[in-house]
């Protein structure tokens, strides 16, 4: 399993390491109403952030993720990512 590190940047940007066979880094946006949305108030942006980066683990490697995007992008290419990130 990949180890993953999310460091907050600013108030609504965060990088992310993730240290696997070949290790990565990405720098993820999220608007506050979106990571509201999705975390329902049960955890942090941080969290959310790391749930987020597991569940795109689960589907490709750290090496297909995008370097730099925002958290809404996900559910473009997984349209279940919303759906499974509340739960």
């Amino acid at each position: 399993m990949a180890k993953i590190t999310v460091n907050k940047l600013e108030e609504h940007a965060f990088e992310v390491a993730i240290e696997a066979q070949s290790s990565t880094t990405h720098r993820v946006t999220v608007a506050p109403d979106y990571a509201n949305k999705l975390s329902l108030g049960r955890f942090d942006h941080e969290e959310l952030i790391r749930r987020s980066f597991e569940f795109l683990l689960e589907r490709e490697s750290n090496t297909s993720i995008l370097r730099s995007f925002d958290l809404s992008v996900i559910s473009r290419y997984f349209p279940e990512y919303e759906h499974t990130i509340t739960q």
